[in-house]
């Protein structure tokens, strides 16, 4: 009954935040009288300059962009709900890939309401966007040139969307198989307005200090992979392991689907990556070639770390892979060429190999699906390799990195991984603690005895 008191106040406070967006001229500043155009005496003034002409829509980049955003959707449903529902067992099948479905319907109303203002709206002391847009009020359909100076401004934020809605739910691979759907969903909206928001106007927002110290993060290692990843680890650490874990197998119940999501992850990736150019040119073309060299290469690695290490490659192993280059390449991918993203990739499949695999069986935490192993150390990986291999031959607006002359962009690279690191590892105990307190997170021993499916949805994923 708590529970359930629980999300009838959540629904109502999104409908109230959803009335309050719709009051008229809400968080704009008040219109100004413009100046007498008369002097002192009374006598007239110069005649004021016109003003520049403003930003014109360009139909092609309008296309990129929306396009950029249909595939990273893509990525969320169906790629992650492939990839990870075919990672857990057949009983909890369904109520995972239910986990990242229902974040896309979530987070799309969470973001409309309040969450692009806090992210990407006018700064509040380098910290956080302002409430000025909430309910998109002057997110219209001219371009801003802050985000964007040849898309309309609503392309630019449907595009953010779409990486606000997978940042959490890549967090599902770490607590898969036994929380609580209730205490899931209170969390995922809690997170998504106290973590990501804030994080994404440090890194992205006009005014972020991260952004001001010239940390580089084109597409969200820190963002989107570093967040999630530690965020999955204190989900782990927290919620505790299954039960049987270590003592019962529990391998993946259809390999086939997670490799059809991965695959998919990879297509939708290139709307991730070389749609952060916001424009449809060179930037994007690089961004989009390095994006697939290092997957390719991080998936190779993986492979054959796993190879020397077990004795065989396994298609798990492979896919895998695959996505921990996708990761670590997102920072660097409009700042590196192609050369320099064959080292990340390289990187990216062992580091995660080795974190998901390896350091994971020897400290014996239950991070189910591996999100710390590959986005926690995929990000990290990619955060600190962007300040290495940067270029300013690929990007004019970047940096160097320390390969190419500038050692000093080392330091805001670190700077912004340590700082992500503490406010995912922080924030997110505290939220775990404050929905534990109220109605609990994780499901009875019952319940995860049964499987997700039956005792949170009443589906059954197989008929036989």
């Amino acid at each position: 009954m708590r529970n359930h008191r629980m999300l009838f106040g959540l629904t109502g406070v999104l409908l109230l935040l959803a009335v309050f967006a719709l009051i008229p001229g809400l968080g704009s500043a008040q219109e100004t009288v413009p100046p007498s155009t008369a002097g002192a005496a009374g006598a007239p003034s110069e005649a004021p300059q016109a003003p520049p002409p403003p930003p014109k829509v360009d139909t092609g980049d309008t296309a990129w962009v929306l396009t950029s955003s249909a595939l990273v959707l893509a990525m969320t449903a169906p790629g992650l709900v492939l990839f990870y529902g075919g990672m857990v067992r057949r009983k909890n099948a369904l109520g995972t890939m239910m986990h990242s479905f229902i974040i896309l319907c979530l987070i799309s109303v969470q973001w409309v309401l309040y969450g692009y203002s806090m992210a990407f709206g006018p700064d509040k002391g380098h910290i956080v966007g302002g409430l000025e847009w909430v309910g998109l009020h002057g997110v219209g359909l001219d371009p801003n040139t802050d985000y964007g100076a040849t898309v309309p401004h609503q392309a630019f934020m449907i595009f953010q969307l779409m990486f606000a809605v997978i940042t959490p739910a890549l967090i599902v691979g770490a607590f898969a198989e036994r929380i609580k759907f209730s205490a899931f969903l209170v969390f995922t909206l809690l997170w998504a307005t106290f973590i990501y928001d804030p994080l994404a106007h440090w890194v992205w927002g006009v005014g972020g200090w991260l952004r001001n110290l010239g940390a580089l993060d084109f597409a969200g290692g820190t963002v989107v992979h570093i967040s999630s990843g530690v965020s999955g680890l204190a989900c782990a650490l927290y919620l505790g392991k299954r039960l049987g874990y270590g003592r019962e197998v529990m391998a993946p119940h259809n390999i086939p689907l997670t490799l059809t999501g991965a695959s998919l992850l990879w297509f939708g990736w290139f709307g991730f990556n070389a749609g952060s150019a916001v424009a449809s040119g060179a930037l994007a073309t690089s961004a989009f070639v390095v994006t697939n060299t290092a997957t390719a290469a991080a998936a190779l690695a993986w492979m054959f770390a796993e190879w020397g290490y077990r004795g065989k490659p396994t298609v798990l192993g492979a896919a895998s892979g695959a996505v921990a280059g996708l990761v670590a390449i997102t920072p660097a991918s409009g700042f590196v060429g192609p050369m320099s993203s064959i080292i990340i990739g390289i990187g990216a499949g062992v580091f995660c190999y080795f974190a998901a695999v390896v350091l994971k069986g020897k400290l014996g935490y239950d991070d189910s699906l591996d999100a710390f192993g590959v986005h926690g150390i995929g990000g990290t990986w990619g955060a600190i390799a962007t300040g290495l291999f940067a270029s300013k031959a690929i990007n004019p607006g970047g940096n160097d990195g320390l390969f190419f002359g500038n050692p000093a962009q080392m330091i805001p690279q670190l700077v912004a991984v340590a700082a992500s690191w503490i406010l995912a590892l922080v924030g997110t105990f505290i939220i775990l603690k404050v929905v534990d307190i109220i109605m609990g997170l994780r499901v009875t021993e019952d319940e995860e005895r049964v499987g997700l499916d039956l005792s949170q949805h009443n589906e059954n994923g197989y008929v036989l």
